[in-house]
């Protein structure tokens, strides 16, 4: 597992609002019901609340911070976006993921990095793996970085990234996402409270 030097929620994540996020919670369900291990990639940065909530269950946890890679994603060559796509993803493993936490990250990545990570991702992942993703959706903005959302409980999440100056949302339609993440398919979506688009995908 892979950690970096992030601290615990400070006083600025008390004061954000909790979201809660219903589909996040079925995969928590899931987990305290499995007999077998399970395998998380999670594609945020290491943060001690992520590691708690896990550490409850017999799981490993892979981290790749995709926030600190982004700009590696952000190349037109197909051919240097693939080596990039490789040299920020763990190696592949016997043991394959069940489940992907890509938290708001998939807004971040244009269609050809987008296809091409998640492809990479799902040659690391088992078959039923499932994915989960909040995406942009009512709003036509969006913090110019992606956020950090730590769980407060298997049911609520909460962003303890500080304000940030904003861009325009590439707002994904389903059919965007389905044409950018061949083998994965719509388990279930459901419209949070802050506008975001929560999705469960499955391979």
């Amino acid at each position: 597992m892979n950690l970096s030097g992030r601290s615990t929620a400070s006083a600025r994540s008390a004061e954000a609002e909790p979201l809660n996020a219903p589909l996040f919670a079925s995969l928590i369900e899931r987990l305290e019901a499995a007999e077998e291990r399970c395998v998380v990639l999670d594609l945020g940065a290491a943060r001690t609340e992520t590691l708690a909530l896990f550490g409850r269950f017999r799981a490993r946890l892979d981290i790749v911070d995709l926030a600190e890679g982004l700009d590696l994603l952000d190349v037109d060559d197909p051919d240097v976006l693939r080596e990039n796509v490789e040299r920020l993803l763990p190696p592949r493993r016997p043991e394959a993921a069940h489940l992907i936490l890509c938290w708001d990250l998939l807004n971040y990545l244009k269609r050809p990095a987008l296809s091409a990570f998640m492809t990479a991702v799902a040659d690391r992942a088992r078959r039923g793996a499932f994915a989960h993703a909040l995406i942009a959706y009512s709003s036509s903005r969006m913090p110019v970085r992606p956020a950090c959302f730590v769980p407060l409980d298997g049911q609520r999440l909460v962003n303890v990234a500080p304000p940030d100056a904003e861009r325009d949302a590439p707002r994904y339609s389903p059919e965007d996402l389905a044409n950018c993440l061949p083998g994965y398919k719509v388990e279930r979506a459901r419209l949070l409270r802050n506008g975001m688009q929560e999705y469960l995908f499955r391979l």
